[in-house]
């Protein structure tokens, strides 16, 4: 089983979008998927509760349960946690970050995000999971993406080579608790393409940092 933890500081950058999307393309692919809402705005839970279909599954608990569930999760079989973590609380982007293999920090291309970026860092970087950031709503013109990816190579921290546009269908999908993926909203569109490359671009990392990860806790 892998574990991807969607992790930000702040709030309104698309964490629970970015999870339900990519579960979607997970489910796709044939995987067994489950989403762990950590968020106590229970976002991700809302949008299942809304969903058509029974797939993913959604569970909305508290962090002390983690652990627990994600054991659970591995003996039922389960191919991929995505797990959507809440803004401002550290304890909950610890708790997060701690059982990911690979971590996705989304965050808009604007000062006051990056400083709540770097706050997101920090906390990931004391675990020592491996992560990268991935821009979202991004604008089709303007300068701001560039001088985001300045101040994140700063940081010392991977830039996601995939930018996630600022696209109505995100929104409109997300209300009917869908994937923009799906039949009825923009399964051959640019935000498709989107999530397509960013769920390959994640499957990559998956892969490549599962067994480091798992090494580390380990050993701590």
């Amino acid at each position: 089983m892998e574990v991807l933890s969607i992790i930000s500081q702040k709030g309104g950058v698309g964490k629970t979008t970015l999870a339900t999307c990519l579960a979607v393309e997970a489910l796709n692919e044939g995987k067994r998927v489950a989403v762990i809402d950590l968020d106590p705005q229970a976002t991700a839970t809302f949008w299942s509760d809304v969903r058509p279909d029974d797939d993913p599954a959604v569970l909305s608990i508290q962090p002390v349960r983690l652990p627990s569930v994600l054991k659970a999760s591995e003996q039922a079989g389960t191919d991929l946690v995505i797990i959507d973590s809440a803004a401002v609380s550290k304890d909950i982007a610890y708790a997060a970050a701690e059982a990911a293999d690979f971590a996705l920090v989304p965050f808009k291309a604007a000062v006051f995000d990056i400083n709540s970026v770097a706050q997101t860092v920090r906390i990931i970087k004391q675990v020592g999971a491996p992560f990268a950031l991935v821009c979202t709503f991004v604008p089709p013109q303007g300068n701001e993406t560039i001088e985001a990816q300045e101040i994140i190579n700063d940081l010392g921290s991977d830039f996601c080579p995939v930018l996630i546009g600022n696209r109505k269908a995100f929104f409109r999908a997300q209300a009917k608790g869908c994937a923009v993926q799906e039949q009825g909203f923009d399964p051959d569109g640019k935000a498709t393409e989107e999530i397509k490359n960013l769920y390959k671009y994640t499957c990559i990392h998956l892969n490549k940092y599962k067994k480091d990860a798992g090494d580390e806790r380990k050993l701590a």
